[in-house]
């Protein structure tokens, strides 16, 4: 453990992984990023029928989990645990699978919701089929740590297996966690992030019901339109986010490829509202504030926000004022997207999506434009990237990711480019 007078470790990312629905890895995701390509499209399953759905779209998986798993950990894991699972091999071997001691490697992997399908499918067969066919797994499946456990196992992580569940701050929340065990000594290399498996007849309607998803059902592709005057809601969305992580010496000492340096973490809770947050902003702006200051940072040195922008009438507004509080009149100099524009809103793995894809734009110097944005909203006055990628400056550049989720809570991590 660091002593209060020593400097706490740099942490470095050395391995991206991502499931999402534009793409099946995340270099497959980042193309169709900065392609403008939508993955939100019409949902041809019986049970939105069966259901009488009022919205029938969704952001799903691109590539299906039968093309990498086996059967056996398909039977075994609920879906949240196979994107889990998928994005973090994909990471860990993009990291170059590197030599830790077991007891030196951790994970920390979110979910808001959990494996919503296995507790709703094994319900059924309880309720039609009896007791004795319920899968003897199903506690493990449904559980919202299912998918840590499961990475844990897959790469013989000891040094703790931990799941934050906080809504849609629960992937970004993992990543500042496993960014502060290895600042503190606890691990040297982690994998983090978040995964969702959410795009079920129940969480659907229940999301309709307090009218918070977008009712396009003519028009999917357009229907997640972050900043837009015509905005009406989000677009669920589903997949995984993973990073490896390891302290700047560790990678160092192996000769490992750093993408970028995760810098900070700062965390806020609004106390204000179950599901609406606090509207002018306060407490996400204390969160952005903290992860710049705990990343040594300036206000003035950040060029980049991914943003949460969800698509909602009222949080892309608070989040706007959010910014302007955190960052005053440097808020015009800074570069926002909202890639949930094309991706949907993946709920727990939402930030951690968007920090892969952040620690992208530092890596490529690219930040990719949000789509759908016809008529800006007067109210948005950000600089919000439009009409294609934008080129970033050269030199040491900083950006900061946001997440904010049901239960009033604020996530934002803090990246700065390395090397």
């Amino acid at each position: 453990m660091p002593t209060p007078n020593q400097t706490p470790r740099r942490v470095v990312v050395t391995g991206l992984g991502a499931t999402t629905p534009v793409g099946g890895t995340a270099p497959e995701t980042w193309e169709a990023i900065l392609a403008g390509r939508s993955g939100v499209r019409t949902l041809t399953q019986d049970w939105v029928a069966e259901h009488e759905l009022p919205v029938t779209f969704a952001g799903q998986l691109h590539t299906s989990t039968d093309q990498v798993l086996t059967k056996v950990e398909i039977r075994r894991n609920d879906p949240s645990g196979q994107y889990a699972l998928v994005a973090a091999r994909e990471a860990w071997a993009d990291a170059g699978s590197p030599e830790v001691e077991p007891e030196r490697l951790g994970v920390a992997i979110g979910s808001g919701i959990g494996g919503v399908w296995t507790l709703l499918d094994q319900w059924e067969n309880l309720r039609t089929r009896g007791p004795r066919r319920v899968f003897p797994l199903t506690v493990p499946m449904l559980m919202p740590n299912g998918p840590a456990a499961a990475v844990s196992l897959d790469l013989t992580a000891r040094a703790g297996a931990h799941c934050p569940v906080s809504a849609c701050a629960s992937g970004a929340e993992g990543m500042g966690l496993a960014l502060n065990m290895i600042r503190n000594g606890r691990a040297d290399v982690m994998v983090c992030g978040g995964t969702e498996a959410a795009i079920h007849a129940l969480p659907i309607a229940a999301f309709a019901s307090m009218t918070a998803l977008s009712n396009r059902n003519d028009d999917p592709a357009a229907a997640s339109r972050p900043y837009d005057i015509d905005r009406d809601g989000f677009v669920m969305g589903e997949g995984a986010g993973i990073m490896v992580l390891e302290s700047e010496e560790h990678a160092l000492a192996r000769g490992a490829r750093i993408y970028a340096e995760i810098a900070g973490v700062g965390m806020s809770s609004d106390a204000y509202h179950i599901t609406a947050g606090e509207p002018e902003g306060a407490g996400a702006a204390r969160a952005m504030e903290e992860a710049v200051r705990d990343a040594g940072l300036t206000m003035r040195d950040v060029v980049h926000i991914n943003a949460h922008a969800t698509s909602t009438p009222v949080g892309d507004l608070a989040e706007t004022k959010a910014i302007r509080r955190a960052f005053g009149d440097h808020a015009d100099d800074i570069a926002v997207t909202a890639t949930k524009s094309m991706t949907g809103h993946l709920l727990g793995a939402a930030g951690a999506l968007e920090a892969v894809l952040t620690v992208l734009a530092l890596h490529e110097r690219t930040v990719p434009a949000t789509i759908n944005l016809d008529n800006k909203d007067p109210q948005i006055d950000l600089d919000v990237v439009t009409g294609g990628p934008r080129r970033l400056a050269s030199g040491d550049l900083a950006a900061v990711n946001n997440s904010f989720g049901f239960g009033g809570v604020n996530v934002a991590l803090a990246f700065r480019s390395h090397g």
